[in-house]
């Protein structure tokens, strides 16, 4: 029995005399690459939006540019003033020229032969003349005259501007300018006696009233009234619509002016001052020139409406020296 209990307490002892065995050596490990820091954030702070100042400024406020498609108007004041001044100056001359005698009617036909007369003329020969007729043909000038006076002032009003006042001004001066010469002028070329001169020849016969041998008694054609009532009204009926295309304000423009201008001229026939074909004649002289003005004189919001000169050289052969002369614009 002691036997077995010896063997196995050597073997018990040299399992504890025995060298422990060391574990192997760990392999070495490169050292990690060293990571960059990023640098802290910057916290930024949001702060509220600051009130705008206000600053008290004594320069005026540009003018707001008008609507998309809007139709406005612009004058030069040194060249309409002198087409205005050049007009009205060699008006007044020729009337001062026509009131001395100097300048007689035509010779060649004195004879106031009624049946050369047009249809539509004999009947003004033939009709007694009504001498309050001239009055009211008189009162239908004034009123046009007065409203190409009031309109530009209202125009200012209702478009708070005074340029618009001080354009649509100098349009209408320029209107009334050009149709007084322009029928100064026709009158003076034509000479047509008036029907009361065909009249008074036929009551006296070969003795004829020194009247129808006096400057005035051969200015019929074409009749001022009507020319200058037509060219008032068409330049209040352009500017208008130009202005006010969707109101009611055009048509009622258009209305009175060819109320008043249609009167006008009827009360000039029936005052025997003038023949039907005078004052037709006159009302579309008038009318042309009124519609002409103010649209020369209009600027759209795309392009200007200007006429320009030019020269330039042309191609050319060697020894050769020419060019072109241009006459350029949009309308």
């Amino acid at each position: 029995m002691p036997a077995p209990l010896c063997s196995a307490t050597l073997f018990q002892l040299a399992l504890v005399a025995a060298p422990a065995s060391s574990p192997p050596p760990e392999p070495e490990l490169a050292p990690a690459p060293a990571v960059a820091k990023e640098p802290p954030k910057a916290t930024s702070t949001v702060l509220p939006p600051r009130a705008p100042e206000r600053r008290a400024s004594l320069e005026p406020k540009p003018a707001e540019p008008p609507p998309v498609g809007r139709m406005t108007f612009d004058v030069d004041p040194l060249a309409d003033g002198s087409i205005i001044a050049a007009s009205v100056g060699f008006a007044v001359v020729l009337d001062l020229v026509n009131s001395t005698g100097e300048i007689r009617p035509q010779e060649v036909a004195p004879d106031f032969d009624r049946s050369q007369l047009l249809a539509i003329d004999r009947r003004a020969v033939s009709r007694r003349p009504n001498e309050s007729a001239a009055g009211r043909a008189n009162l239908g000038l004034l009123a046009m005259v007065g409203f190409a006076v009031v309109d530009p002032v209202l125009s200012g009003l209702r478009e708070k501007s005074l340029q618009t006042g001080f354009v649509d001004a100098f349009m209408y001066a320029e209107t009334m300018s050009l149709t007084f010469a322009l029928t100064d002028i026709v009158k003076i070329a034509v000479r047509r006696p008036r029907p009361q001169a065909y009249a008074d020849a036929e009551a006296h016969g070969a003795d004829l009233d020194y009247s129808n041998r006096d400057t005035d008694s051969a200015l019929s054609f074409f009749s001022l009234h009507s020319s200058m009532t037509a060219a008032i009204g068409a330049t209040a009926t352009y500017l208008a619509f130009a202005r006010s295309p969707r109101t009611p304000r055009p048509w009622i423009t258009l209305a009175l002016a060819t109320g008043i201008s249609t009167f006008t001229s009827i009360e000039r026939v029936q005052a025997g001052k003038h023949f039907p074909t005078d004052v037709i004649a006159g009302s579309l002289a008038g009318a042309a020139v009124g519609v002409v003005v103010p649209h020369l004189h209009r600027t759209d919001d795309i392009k200007q409406r200007r006429v320009w000169v030019g020269f330039n050289a042309a191609p050319h052969l060697e020894g050769e020296r020419r060019g072109v002369l241009q006459l350029s614009g949009s309308f």
